[in-house]
């Protein structure tokens, strides 16, 4: 079960039951990117699928030597849990 990074559709996500999760961004400038929603479906729902998703985007973002900015609230729960993956964020653009 690997996460799949969609470059043209901005976004992390893996096919899972009861359809695709999905790690949604939104770019800001050329090396950073807003992090603005993880979905998973239901009948995932309970099994670390959205963490595997921010995992891959911060994975991403580092061998990219790319900053995120964090609006998803799942992401910023994870951060909790990871913080050695904060000195990737960025802070909110003013204005963003």
């Amino acid at each position: 079960m690997d996460v799949q990074h969609d470059s043209n559709r901005h976004r992390f996500f893996l096919e899972v039951a009861g359809g695709t999760a999905e790690l949604s961004y939104r770019p800001i400038d050329a090396r950073t990117v807003d992090l603005v929603h993880t979905g998973v479906p239901d009948e995932a729902a309970g099994q670390g699928i959205a963490g595997k998703l921010a995992k891959a985007a911060f994975a991403w973002a580092r061998q990219n030597g790319m900053k995120v900015v964090v609006t998803c609230p799942f992401v910023g729960k994870w951060l909790e849990r990871h913080p050695e993956e904060r000195d990737l964020v960025s802070p909110r653009p003013t204005g963003a």
